[in-house]
């Protein structure tokens, strides 16, 4: 399949891109990401390795779509776990101790 990557046209297949990230290591997700094999990369890392362009030549909807197009599962912006901020009472409790009124004898 042709696609065109950072202004550069490149002739993927599957096979290809199989081949070719066989062996790598995924880095840290933190962005959108690709399923290639069993394993799960940044798809900014897998621009990289296929093109071999440095990842600031091109943008991640680029590489989603030439995946996509060769049939790989890509998947969004990973979901953050949801954080609990403390109330001002439960932070000045915290800050204080228990926050459980002691027995003045």
């Amino acid at each position: 399949m042709r696609c065109v990557i950072a202004r550069y046209p490149f002739d993927l297949t599957k096979m290809g891109v199989l081949e070719t990230m066989k062996g790598i290591k995924p880095e840290l997700i933190t962005g959108e990401s690709v399923t290639i094999g069993r394993r799960r990369y940044p798809v900014k890392q897998v621009g990289q390795v296929i093109t071999r362009q440095d990842p600031r030549d091109f943008n991640s909807g680029e590489v989603v779509r030439a995946m996509t197009r060769l049939g790989f599962t890509c998947h969004g912006l990973p979901e953050a776990a949801p954080v609990h901020a403390l109330t001002p009472f439960e932070n000045a409790s915290a800050l204080l101790g228990s926050g459980a009124p002691q027995d003045v004898v």
